[in-house]
């Protein structure tokens, strides 16, 4: 009874470190740069990671799972884009989010944007959108359908 029970302890742990290990870009700049390197869209994440309910209803049931972290590795380059409260940010990450913002239109959170870009030769991004989406009820499975879905069409 020991050993099963020791057994599913280091499975869950290891869903648990696998789920954490997601590298999410925080600068745009570097994110462009691994996708284009990659050839993997990006995903972008328009959160209020401290306030919006639904943004940590999101983290919770789908982005901190093992299912979300098995494809995430596979599929695209993860950039948080955060708009938080009480969590203090540099001014360049907020001119960065609030112009990011205002490039997709994004209106409510959380939004989850797909797009691809290429830096011109004044250094500022082209960006082409693949899809967007928010929350999913359903869980990993219903949100990556969705995901998958998206990705699909680029």
């Amino acid at each position: 009874m020991k050993k099963i029970f020791l057994t599913l302890l280091l499975v869950a742990g290891s869903f648990a470190i696998q789920a954490q290990e997601l590298k999410w870009e925080t600068d745009i700049n570097k994110a462009i740069t691994v996708s284009n390197k990659t050839k993997k869209p990006m995903l972008l994440f328009f959160t209020g990671s401290d306030w919006c309910g639904w943004c940590i209803r999101l983290q919770k049931e789908v982005l901190k799972t093992p299912e979300f972290a098995t494809w995430a590795k596979k599929n695209v380059v993860l950039v948080e884009l955060d708009f938080p409260r009480a969590v203090p940010q540099s001014d360049a990450i907020k001119a960065q989010n609030n112009a990011l913002q205002q490039t997709f239109g994004i209106q409510g959170f959380p939004t989850i944007y797909f797009a691809t870009a290429k830096v011109n030769a004044k250094k500022v991004p082209a960006f082409t959108g693949i899809g967007s989406t928010g929350y999913v009820a359903g869980g990993p499975k219903a949100w990556l359908a969705v995901a998958d879905g998206i990705l699909k069409t680029k």
